[in-house]
């Protein structure tokens, strides 16, 4: 008779790797979702994160040694539990604990064991990050099994909320040790569906075809593919970011998820009105002065500021498409401004270029100057040599002079604010721009683009994103003009992608500026409709279903009990 109550949790836990720690585009969902959770749940929403911070402090963590005092002290006194508890610096300023789980590690393999004979999750041919990724999971597992005891939460609704195959076996453990609590398990994306893109294995062309556990055999993934399918079947709530990820997991975890909750945004992250101005002038200032002191000449003012970002993988993410593209502009008579292209990507930075440093620190006009010995790069890498993005643009024969049309500026540093030549967020340069491309082979969601068109800047993403899906079905959205221009891309089609794009910029580039600042709006309009004032609704209806399951399987377990 319970199905239909709509049921609600009285607490959330919620645990990732990214929670107080970025890394990639999950800190961004959770971090840009927790002020909306605040809101219906104030400070029943408890986030869980690694505590790996030694020698720095986390910039995103604000220790309060007053929340929930007397439960971390019995958790370090009775339960040998380290953990610290504060607030995660983000709009909503949930609450945080950050767990260090390295005692762990020394029943490592009891751990396993157990999760071998209790779910079958075989760990015995992991390698690489695996390790770390589980001992922090059973830590959290463990953590959320203390605070619930200890603060008697047996008669309320609680779910338990676990992101990525990382967290495969706290989800695993909760089930198990603490049965009354709701769990959720949401991937992002497959890791074998990641390591077959990833491998330059035809994902799409084959797709239906393809078998999860034999793919994991192939390429090594048999213990992430081992706990993330087991985690996927044995939770109260399966869910997944997008429509596109939701086939991969059916295919290839063979486990259809119950709930598809896309990723949303936080309007407390944009500036507003003249801030907004006054922040955009103040990012173009920045991009200028970089792209100049690098490149020892003035950037045309009316130049279009196109970038790309994200993680450094060549194919999945469409830099070698993007490339191409950008090639095809440059002897292009239809391009009516320059082009100067950032792709910001983090790569394997030695330190940020000490001669385009002491350049930027000269007062007055730094374009007198000649352009930097190699004027593609703002950071020195370890092994250029072995760096796929500049070895393509020798082979096609980028010169970044000022005749060029076209200029690519390489940005392989994290932008945290700290990097040595912006010293800015991504965000306090995004804002700047006049257009993103983002044309991913392999992209379940595309946080990107959607946080593009969130800073009203118009972007060019793909038909293989969720986000580009979403937005494809969205009235009214039928190319650039509209804020997105969505490309249809398929396992045979590179070529058309890459025109595609280069026709999407000499579109742009033939707009006057109140035809831009229509775009932008257009851009913004799209983005407000994946707020997370409309986006919530489909964690509440995990989260409901979540409790309804539970409470399934807890009937079903009594009774076979009499």
């Amino acid at each position: 008779m319970h199905t239909k109550i709509k049921y609600t949790p009285d607490y959330i836990f919620e645990s990732s790797w990214e929670v107080c720690n970025k890394v990639g585009g999950i800190y961004t969902v959770l971090s840009s979702r927790a002020n909306t959770l605040q809101k219906d749940h104030k400070d029943k929403v408890v986030f869980i994160g690694p505590d790996i911070w030694t020698e720095t402090e986390s910039p995103w963590f604000i220790q309060d040694d007053s929340l929930h005092k007397k439960w971390r002290e019995h958790a370090d006194l009775k339960e040998d539990l380290s953990v610290r508890v504060g607030r995660w610096d983000v709009p909503g300023a949930p609450i945080a604990i950050l767990v260090d789980f390295k005692r762990f590690f020394e029943h490592k393999n009891d751990i396993y064991g157990q999760m071998w004979r209790l779910y079958g999750v075989d760990s015995l041919p992991s390698y690489g990050d695996y390790d770390e990724a589980s001992m922090f999971a059973y830590a959290v597992g463990n953590v959320i099994e203390s605070f619930y005891k200890f603060h008697k939460l047996q008669n309320k609704h609680v779910v338990a909320h676990f992101n990525e195959w990382m967290l495969g076996m706290g989800a695993l453990y909760v089930k198990h040790f603490v049965s009354k609590i709701a769990t959720i398990f949401t991937t992002h994306a497959t890791s074998i569906g990641r390591s077959i893109a990833g491998n330059n294995l035809p994902l799409y062309k084959y797709f239906n075809k393809y078998n999860g556990d034999q793919m994991a055999q192939e390429l090594n993934m048999v213990s992430k593919h081992s706990v993330e399918k087991i985690t996927a079947h044995n939770v109260d709530c399966f869910t997944t970011v997008s429509d596109t990820t939701a086939r991969e997991c059916t295919q290839l975890l063979e486990k259809q998820p119950h709930v598809v909750t896309p990723n949303g945004f936080e309007k407390g992250f944009i500036p507003q009105k003249g801030a907004y101005t006054r922040q955009r002038n103040k990012a173009r200032k920045a991009l200028t002065r970089v792209a100049e002191a690098l490149l020892g000449y003035s950037i045309a003012p009316q130049s279009l500021f196109v970038a790309l970002s994200g993680r450094y993988e060549y194919k999945n993410k469409g830099i070698d498409v993007f490339l191409d593209s950008l090639n095809k502009l440059r002897s292009n008579p239809s391009l009516k401004k320059d082009i100067v292209a950032f792709v910001m990507v983090p790569a394997w930075v030695k330190n940020s270029r000490h001669d385009l440093q002491q350049r930027l620190q000269e007062d007055g006009p730094i374009t007198a100057n000649a352009a930097l010995p190699f004027p593609f790069l703002t950071h020195d890498l370890h092994e250029p040599e072995n760096d796929p993005l500049l070895s393509q643009l020798k082979v096609l024969g980028f010169t970044n002079s000022k005749e060029e049309k076209v200029k690519l500026i390489f940005v392989p540093s994290y932008l945290n604010g700290d990097d040595g030549i912006f010293n800015a967020s991504y965000y306090d340069l995004l804002i700047g721009l006049d257009a993103t491309v983002f044309p991913s082979y392999y992209e379940p969601w595309g946080y990107t683009p959607h946080e593009s068109i969130a800073f009203s800047i118009p972007t060019v993403t793909t038909s293989l994103s969720g986000f580009g899906a979403w937005a494809s079905k969205m009235e009214g959205v039928s190319g650039i003009d509209d804020g997105v221009e969505v490309i249809e891309r398929n396992e045979d089609n590179y070529d058309e992608v890459s025109e595609k794009i280069a026709e999407a910029l000499i579109n742009l580039s033939g707009k006057n500026k109140k035809e831009l600042d229509k775009i932008r709006s257009a851009a913004l309009t799209l983005a407000d409709l994946a707020d997370w004032e409309h986006f919530i609704i489909h964690y509440e209806e995990a989260y409901c279903k979540a409790l309804h399951n539970s409470i399934d399987r807890l009937s079903a377990n009594n009774k076979d009990d009499e």
